[in-house]
């Protein structure tokens, strides 16, 4: 469970309501079912028009991962590949091939499946980079679908809102419900606004901040495999790769 994602979703929609509730509009003034359903539908039809149906039935997955997420650590990632490297320089890279069921992380066993196969190194690396790029290809068009929501549910909204006050418009001979048409009309424009700013433009964000971490993740078990391979030093290797951690992360491993 990703705790920031939970707590800013609770605590966005926890100030407005608390904010309609401290003003004088009673709460049913807030709620109008069509104007929700000219923002939320119409967004995403228009989303629908804009990706292939296989993404679009990828995308709710995708959303859950904002609060489903589980990041991989950098740093164990390479605790494994310095620990594979002392049985490589031990015992020989063909010695791999007895660990590799104990290996969780597929992207590193392929990695090691190759090396001990005998794949040569460019090989090895453009098999594994292309796999990183196809990772990111689909994560990216997971971002693109909550980007695109983000941006049609305020306009949608204004379309709601310039539906209800053509309707207002249309029926001028009660000028008492004015001011309640105006506010019915207006609930729109509120919920695209809300919808966008609270749910899809931080989740796309967030999608983007966890396709950065998964990215860096990959490059050190590309990097990794290729030091194994090439019989490297696994201390050289080890500090190849924590050049990837924050200067107190690796601070820490030293002072382990």
């Amino acid at each position: 469970m990703d705790i920031s994602s939970v707590v800013g979703l609770v605590l966005a929609f926890g100030l407005i309501l608390a904010s309609i509730m401290m003003g004088s509009a009673p709460f049913s003034a807030f709620i109008d079912i069509p104007s929700g359903l000219v923002v939320i539908g119409g967004a995403i039809a228009a989303t629908m028009m804009c990706f292939p149906l296989k993404i679009m039935l990828g995308s709710p997955m995708a959303m859950m991962k904002v609060f489903l997420n589980k990041p991989q650590n950098p740093g164990s990632l390479i605790e494994t590949l310095v620990s594979l490297a002392e049985t490589a320089r031990r015992d020989g890279l063909l010695a791999l091939e007895g660990r590799v069921e104990e290996i969780d992380n597929t992207f590193i066993k392929m990695g090691v499946q190759m090396a001990v196969d005998g794949t040569q190194p460019d090989v090895i690396e453009a098999i594994m980079r292309t796999e990183m790029e196809s990772i990111n290809g689909r994560h990216k068009d997971n971002k693109a679908v909550l980007d695109q929501l983000g941006r049609f549910a305020p306009a949608y909204g204004m379309i709601g809102t310039l539906m209800g006050l053509i309707m207002m418009l249309s029926d001028m001979s009660d000028p008492s419900g004015i001011g309640a048409g105006m506010a019915v009309a207006l609930i729109t424009t509120l919920y695209g606004a809300i919808v966008s700013n609270v749910m899809f433009m931080p989740w796309a964000e967030k999608l983007n901040i966890l396709n950065k971490q998964e990215l860096t993740s990959l490059e050190i078990v590309i990097r990794g495999i290729l030091s194994i391979q090439s019989g490297e030093n696994p201390r050289v290797i080890q500090q190849k790769l924590e050049t990837f951690l924050p200067p107190k992360a690796r601070a820490s491993k030293e002072g382990a």
